[in-house]
């Protein structure tokens, strides 16, 4: 009797919206991708609502959770895009009990690089959406929880402030692009980046003329880095 073939329900959980997508072992999707609104306000137990809601009806073995925050050991240490109840909040282990099937947690930004990244030399990954998340990788291996978002950009406010979807809105697409271009710049001074990916819903406003070294990438890549957690 053959070895039954493992599934992973990838998660990828945003401040205006939740994704679900079953993954193969090799990491490529067996279903189509699942969307709802984030709920608002987006506490613990009605994100985990949506969640199981989404995982209805769908074959899996083990989970895969990107989140938008800082995450130690399952539990979500920081929440700026969603309520201030997920700060020390333990999602591993809470959706573990819900669906009752192993889980793990990432940062969403970390996440999305997984399912991004060649692999090799200096890679950095920023994802525009609600926030603005990044993550770093070195030869393949995730620098975890890196949040540039949240440090000082110019005109006394951070990377977010200035990149988020409500400076996009408030800004303008114009504006917002020169101020993408300006972002680029500086991190590229301060990580010497072999490559740069961007993702997050808000990239397909990149009008402006990026460097060779910048690649967009599909907003899918959030949930297809899902199997990467699984790898020892």
């Amino acid at each position: 009797m053959a070895n039954k073939l493992i599934q992973t329900l990838a998660v990828d959980i945003g401040g205006s919206g939740i994704k679900v997508m079953v993954l193969d072992e090799e990491g490529n999707p067996v279903t189509e991708r699942d969307r709802v609104e984030t709920p608002q306000p987006a506490k613990p137990d009605a994100v985990i609502a949506a969640i199981v809601g989404l995982a209805k009806g769908k074959e899996y073995d083990r989970v895969s959770v990107g989140f938008p925050g800082v995450v130690k050991a399952g539990v979500t240490k920081t929440a700026a895009n969603v309520d201030a109840e997920w700060i020390g909040f333990d999602l591993e282990t809470a959706l573990s009990q819900q669906l009752e099937k192993p889980v793990r947690v990432i940062n969403d930004a970390d996440m999305q690089g997984l399912g991004a990244i060649a692999g090799k030399g200096v890679e950095l990954v920023l994802t525009f959406g609600t926030g603005l998340g990044g993550a770093l990788f070195l030869d393949g291996k995730l620098v975890p929880n890196l949040e540039p978002g949240h440090h000082e950009f110019r005109k006394g406010n951070t990377y977010e402030q200035q990149l988020g979807n409500a400076a996009l809105e408030e800004a303008g697409k114009k504006k917002w692009n020169d101020r993408v271009e300006k972002a680029i710049a500086s991190l590229e001074h301060l990580f010497n980046y072999d490559m740069l990916y961007i993702g997050g819903g808000n990239a397909k406003f990149i009008t402006a003329t990026l460097p060779k070294n910048v690649k967009i990438v599909p907003n899918i890549s959030g949930l297809l880095g899902g199997i990467a957690l699984w790898r020892e």
